[in-house]
């Protein structure tokens, strides 16, 4: 080879190196920003409900939010209500999307919140073997059906969580006029989704969030057998925690699903699988 043709070969074996080198940095200042912009993003954290999460709705909600605000990013927590709002009293938890109004009023009055709003609604729904030995489905009101299930001793799977759900079956059982307890009342401890799965698996009765039975029917042997009742609606309402580590991003949540967006969303989730909406839309009023 002439020293012409070597000096040509090295000088474009330079050029590669260089190019080669030059797309590393630039693949490496991508990689860093990305990284950097994903570790600059906030830590929000929403402790909810299972039956937000058992229906779906969690899976809409809480993508839409990151997406309209690109500076959090969300970690739920999903329990009972009353472990949401002790999480919210202990500022491990920044806001709720909670379902008990009653406590969630008294949470604020305590000073443990900064505000809370209505966001959506449904109805509660009592379950149960299709059969319906109780005979619920005859019931003149919610109360009366449990009065029938307890005369009976037909098996029923509570909660027993302290969650929105148990705090309405408590009420519901006072009403009737009923203590329940022995070997017909089933206790599970357990959220929603699994509750429902006990209680099909017993063939026992079951107070439910609509939301959560629908979206889990098919795999359960229950029927949806009383639900005419105003005493089922079932209200959720969002928490702003008063002094949580990020209470600014907690009322840009609070304000997205109680906006045109959130509610846009809730009003349109489960209409394409069910033929109609799961959830009632009502956030528009002022915060209490």
């Amino acid at each position: 080879m002439t020293d012409r043709r070597v000096r040509l070969a090295a000088r474009r074996a330079g050029l590669l190196v260089a190019a080669l080198t030059l797309a590393s940095l630039a693949l490496a200042s991508g990689c860093s920003r990305e990284e950097t912009s994903a570790a600059a993003r906030q830590r929000l954290v929403l402790a909810t409900t299972t039956s937000t999460q058992d229906s779906g709705l969690l899976d809409v909600l809480v993508p839409a939010f990151e997406a309209a605000h690109p500076a959090y990013s969300v970690e739920v927590i999903a329990v009972g209500t009353g472990e949401a709002l002790r999480l919210g009293q202990q500022k491990d938890a920044d806001v709720l999307f909670v379902h008990a109004p009653q406590e969630e009023a008294a949470f604020v009055a305590a000073g443990h919140g900064a505000e809370r709003r209505d966001v959506c609604y449904n109805r509660f729904v009592i379950v149960g073997p299709a059969d319906d030995p109780a005979g619920v489905k005859a019931a003149a009101s919610a109360s009366d059906a449990l009065a029938r299930i307890a005369g009976r001793q037909a098996p029923f799977a509570s909660r027993g969580d302290g969650s929105g759900t148990h705090t309405k079956e408590r009420a519901l059982w006072g009403a009737a006029g009923v203590e329940p307890g022995g070997a017909w009342y089933l206790v599970t401890g357990q959220g929603m989704g699994e509750t429902l799965k006990i209680a099909s698996e017993k063939q026992a009765y079951a107070l439910t969030d609509e939301a959560t039975f629908l979206a889990m029917r098919d795999a359960l042997d229950l029927a949806a057998l009383f639900d005419r009742d105003a005493a089922l609606r079932n209200q959720y309402g969002v928490v702003v925690v008063a002094g949580a580590r990020n209470e600014r991003g907690a009322r840009d949540f609070a304000d997205w699903i109680c906006g045109n967006d959130g509610q846009a969303l809730i009003g349109r989730f489960g209409a394409d699988r069910f033929g109609r909406p799961l959830f009632t839309p009502n956030g528009g009023g002022d915060a209490q």
